[in-house]
């Protein structure tokens, strides 16, 4: 079972163009002023984009006095979320991303998502180019952060599409070796965690994602993210965690929860279940906060209130869609 993910990010905000944000060429960001701000340290370690889409419509609505959309998209825009990370000079991006979370006192979360033959074609295809181009985006990736904290969610999809035989044997060997030279990379960092997408709940039994994971180099890496994009409930993310870390030598997860607060969507053509479902709901906040074992934290991977896809209605992966994020938020119990 495929899902969705965000459009990537691949323009500068310096440079005045829209998206999910970025740095610009010195690092630096231009940040449209918005009643966000960063939580309290004790609510967790995790930056708050002061100029992402939520923010942005936060700000909307409460120049326009809709209090109550304003206090509904507040619930998204005061929480941390997934910077997603792709194109061809991504150093600037991240620099900047990663020098705003340093200054706040914080950790940047960032979603590396530009391996070669992306998403299979479908709504988030893309990529790098090669494997050549692809270790050198790394590279640029990794100064980007420098000695700055930062905690990774390494190419959702990737490791699925080779297990759901998406990808042809040739690349599935070279995207193996993609993804475990980026985890060796990015490991030499002094203050990076790195957590390698391993699917969701409904899609496959862990015992489909151990030995992926292994030569996916997991052995390397701080460990494995479930629920990336999708809709599982945390309980059935923290049980196929623990089922696939007692697979993987003990290797603790992240759970995203931005979106599962009402679980996963059961009606309508099963293929497209993942797409822009109606009816869901915010999940946990995040947080380090997750009751022990395994579990290092709950994270808003996906970027509640960005589109799936051009399904039921939705404009193209990754744009702001501000009636659907209005959905998420008023469902939230």
């Amino acid at each position: 079972m495929r899902f969705a993910v965000p459009a990537v990010v691949t323009a500068l905000l310096l440079a005045g163009c829209g998206g999910s944000g970025g740095g610009g060429g010195t690092g630096e960001r231009r940040v449209t002023p918005s009643p966000a701000a960063q939580l309290p340290s004790s609510a967790g370690p995790f930056w708050v984009d002061p100029d992402s889409k939520a923010a942005r419509q936060l700000a909307a609505y409460t120049r326009a006095g809709d209090h109550h959309k304003a206090a509904l998209v507040r619930r998204i825009a005061e929480q941390p979320m997934g910077e997603w990370i792709g194109g061809t000079d991504p150093e600037a991006v991240v620099r900047g991303y990663t020098e705003s979370a340093a200054r706040a006192g914080r950790t940047a979360l960032l979603v590396l998502y530009n391996i070669p033959h992306r998403d299979c074609g479908q709504f988030s295809r893309g990529g790098a180019a090669d494997g050549d181009a692809y270790r050198a985006w790394v590279e640029q990736v990794a100064r980007g952060i420098g000695q700055r904290r930062a905690m990774i969610v390494l190419e959702p999809d990737a490791l699925l599409h080779v297990v759901d035989g998406c990808a042809s044997q040739e690349l599935r060997e070279e995207r193996y070796a993609l993804l475990k030279g980026a985890v060796d990379r990015l490991k030499r960092l002094p203050a990076t965690k790195v957590y390698v997408d391993a699917g969701n709940a409904g899609w496959r039994s862990a015992d489909a994602l151990d030995e992926p994971l292994r030569r996916a180099g997991i052995a390397g890496a701080d460990g494995f993210a479930v629920n990336v994009s999708n809709f599982q409930t945390t309980r059935a993310s923290r049980e196929f965690g623990e089922r696939l870390s007692a697979k993987v030598g003990g290797k603790h997860f992240v759970i995203d929860t931005s979106r599962n607060g009402n679980g996963p969507y059961t009606e309508g053509d099963p293929e497209e279940r993942w797409c822009n479902p109606p009816g869901r709901a915010l999940g946990e906040r995040p947080t380090t906060a997750t009751g022990g074992g395994p579990v290092d934290a709950y994270v808003w991977v996906k970027r509640p209130g960005e589109s799936d896809g051009p399904c039921k209605g939705g404009p193209p992966a990754g744009t702001w869609w501000p009636e659907y994020a209005l959905s998420l938020a008023g469902n939230t119990r």
